[in-house]
């Protein structure tokens, strides 16, 4: 028993402070896990309930972001940082 005191997992505190802000809006992430391969950006909106010239407007904002030139990079640096 922990006698009513907190218990802190020190592996979890220790993620979590040396973890990474995500800069990318809700939206700008709805949208990059609808990428799925080599989709069009109609593709895209159709999944996501947007216009192709939004969808193409968050996907350039994100890329923007994580400083990469396609989509599927900008995929892949948010899976890796775990933001997706």
């Amino acid at each position: 028993m922990h006698g009513g005191g907190r218990y802190v997992d020190l592996d979890r505190a220790m993620t979590a402070l040396m973890a990474e802000d995500c800069p990318l809006t809700d939206r700008e992430l709805e949208v990059l896990c609808a990428v799925n391969g080599a989709g069009r950006a109609a593709d895209i909106a159709r999944r996501v309930h947007l216009s192709p010239g939004t969808v193409r407007n968050y996907l350039s904002s994100a890329m923007q972001k994580l400083g990469v030139g396609t989509r599927l990079e900008a995929v892949e640096r948010a899976r890796d940082r775990g933001w997706l």
